[in-house]
């Protein structure tokens, strides 16, 4: 069990910056998820951590320990990659007690280890088996055990379901969240998936292009993104944007989106306004349109016409891709809405769960306004 902290941290591959200035502190025990789009730093910053990359700037410490110039064998880490790079010719067993007999770790210590990750895993049936006798799913939780009979302080997670099919996934990333709970171990986990980084996280660091956008909670990252960069990843579908104003019409402060029009509502009028007369980016999730049929009673509501140019049904909800003006958005509906292709209809924007963006300070990367 361990912290971890980057601190000032830097690498460069020749002119290429894969991380710039990451300041990071993850907790002991902590479940921390690494997300972000490829070639983001995210990786990256794992083999740092692992040793697997030597850093160009800063400092890396496990504990209080500066890892730095540490050989990896000796930072008592262990790291699940995305193949699971099995020995073909071994068994589940000599797979997994491979690193202990390396050590010279006594044979019973490492039949107990062994036995013991098996159980936990729920593949102490197949320790007599080959890799090739394995479903995906069986070979990703050897993996997993070869890395539990180590007993390291920290864990590694390099996108480790990335070769799994959908449902194989999700049944995954709840055991393996089950059993961040049991060892109550430091679990550090890289994936480009927001949806798992959602499931399993206590924590969040959201990348991109080598740079921390935003450490938080799941849910206060979705809530209260930091900027343009973090909203449109965290979420899915990810949320819309048109690109607006800000302007007062008598008593109402207004968003106009040129097409269509939305009121502020009086709640947030001191927070947007030094962005009166500026332009902004307007912000809001696909699940915050509703059908006015079944919309929440408790919303503030402004209608907004719109023709409807496809339907997703999805069972329990209806994906509905719309157009107004210029503008292409996704709404997440009820599923008893009956609209088609063509139609048109009226949907409601709900203004309690709006956002603004202002790209005056970064013209690439918004940010949000609070």
């Amino acid at each position: 069990m361990a912290s971890v902290t980057y601190k000032n941290v830097w690498k460069k591959f020749g002119e290429v910056v894969a991380l710039q200035d990451l300041n990071l502190e993850i907790e002991d025990n902590e479940f921390l998820v690494l997300v972000g789009p490829s070639g983001c730093g995210k990786s990256t910053a794992l083999r740092c951590l692992a040793g697997l990359e030597d850093i160009t700037e800063g400092e890396v410490k496990i504990d209080d320990q500066v890892v730095n110039d540490v050989a990896p064998k000796d930072r008592d880490i262990a790291m699940v990659f995305q193949s699971y790079a099995l020995y073909p010719h071994m068994s589940v067993y000599d797979n997994m007690a491979f690193g202990l007999k390396l050590r010279k770790v006594p044979k019973e210590e490492i039949k107990q280890r062994v036995e013991e990750a098996a159980e936990i895993l729920g593949i102490g049936t197949l320790l007599e088996r080959k890799p090739r006798e394995l479903s995906g799913g069986q070979r990703q939780r050897v993996a997993v055990g070869r890395a539990i009979v180590r007993e390291p302080k920290v864990f590694l997670f390099d996108e480790p379901l990335s070769n799994l099919d959908a449902k194989l996934r999700v049944q995954t990333r709840a055991q393996i969240s089950k059993l961040h709970q049991r060892l109550q171990t430091t679990f550090i986990y890289v994936t480009h998936d927001q949806t798992e980084a959602m499931t399993m996280a206590s924590r969040i660091a959201v990348m991109n292009k080598g740079l921390l956008q935003q450490l938080d909670t799941p849910q206060q990252l979705y809530d209260f993104p930091a900027n343009l960069f973090v909203a449109g990843f965290i979420g899915s579908p990810s949320m819309n944007f048109f690109e607006g104003r800000i302007v007062t019409e008598g008593d109402e402060m207004v968003v106009d989106m040129g097409s269509f029009k939305v009121k502020v509502p009086d709640n947030r009028k001191e927070t947007y306004a030094k962005q009166v007369d500026k332009d902004i980016i307007f912000g809001i999730r696909p699940e915050d349109i509703h059908n006015p049929e079944f919309a929440p009673p408790s919303i503030i509501a402004e209608n907004v016409d719109v023709d409807v140019d496809v339907t997703e049904l999805m069972g329990n909800e209806i994906f509905l891709y719309l157009v107004n003006g210029d503008h292409n958005f996704v709404a997440r509906v009820d599923p008893r809405t009956r609209v088609q292709m063509g139609d048109k209809m009226t949907v409601s924007f709900n203004m309690n769960n709006m956002h603004i963006f202002d790209p005056s300070l970064d013209p690439d990367n918004p940010v949000a306004v609070r």
